[in-house]
């Protein structure tokens, strides 16, 4: 199968890598950045790279792991170019609109489409990060259209397999947003948050673990989380919120001296996050 990877940074870097590491096809790449074409083809992720978007009929499959703007833009401005049948999927880390977009052009020009979100990463970016283990293990997620056809599925997740991922998930773009608000784009807001104290620059010698992991992903690609933020702002703003009040609820027992409502806090947050382990 000839594939073409539009976006090599991070996850599309990575995605490149592993099909070259792992199955037979042939990769072209396509990125705005001629440095990270460059060494993509240099290090054999790619089997070739454009300097313009090449042309879309050529290939079986197209995997854009670029910014969700870029991949909408791409697929209102171009989708009439790709060849029917081929599958078509998005990495990006939000997907209402992609999908819509999507579905509705792959509907019109016979091709399929899949909104696709990798659960694997780093707090790194840019090709130079990526590497053809990143996926080993990882789960996928999957929203395909409500009327997909089973072999359209099956195809999708056979490619995504032979890459490493150890499971693909079906969801729907609504439930990815609602829930990745959460469990990724509330994670990084709070540490990227975190390290504004200035206590944050005193921590030598007095941290450990506890602030190698909170402050894990506050290092970010400031540009494509903000888009990713903006996207998906109707479900993240209520997670910030619901955090800001948990929060306040320790501050405002320790100023009220209620060691009582403190410890019932701590002893509730450990039992939840208990019972959520207990569910994985």
């Amino acid at each position: 199968m000839k594939i073409l990877i539009v976006g090599l940074g991070l996850i599309g870097g990575s995605m490149a890598r592993a099909l070259k590491y792992f199955t037979e096809h042939t990769v072209v790449g396509f990125d705005t950045s001629r440095e990270a074409m460059r060494k993509a083809l240099l290090v054999g992720a790619c089997d070739k790279v454009c300097d313009t978007l090449p042309e879309l009929s050529d290939f079986d499959s197209i995997i854009c792991a670029a910014y969700p703007a870029a991949t909408v833009e791409l697929l209102e401005q171009h989708a009439a170019e790709i060849k029917k049948g081929a599958l078509v999927c998005d990495l990006g880390g939000t997907k209402r609109r992609v999908c819509d977009v999507g579905f509705a052009a792959a509907e019109k020009y016979g091709f399929s489409f899949f909104g696709g979100h990798p659960m694997a990463g780093t707090q790194f970016s840019g090709f130079e990060a990526s590497r053809e283990s990143l996926y080993k293990n990882a789960t996928m997620l999957l929203m395909p259209p409500k009327d997909v056809d089973v072999r359209c599925l099956d195809d999708a997740v056979k490619l995504f397999k032979s890459v490493g991922f150890s499971s693909v998930r079906v969801t729907n773009a609504d439930d990815h947003d609602r829930i990745v608000a959460y469990t990724s784009q509330l994670a990084h807001i709070l540490s990227n948050a975190y390290v504004k104290s200035p206590t944050a620059r005193e921590h030598r010698g007095y941290s450990a673990g506890s602030f190698r992991d909170l402050t894990r992903v506050a290092h970010l690609n400031a540009h494509m989380w903000s888009e990713l933020f903006m996207e998906n702002r109707d479900y993240l703003i209520p997670e910030v919120e619901q955090l800001a009040a948990s929060l306040l609820e320790y501050s405002e027992a320790m100023k009220a001296g209620d060691a009582d409502k403190l410890e019932k806090l701590l002893a509730d947050g450990s039992r939840i996050n208990d019972e959520i382990k207990e569910e994985i």
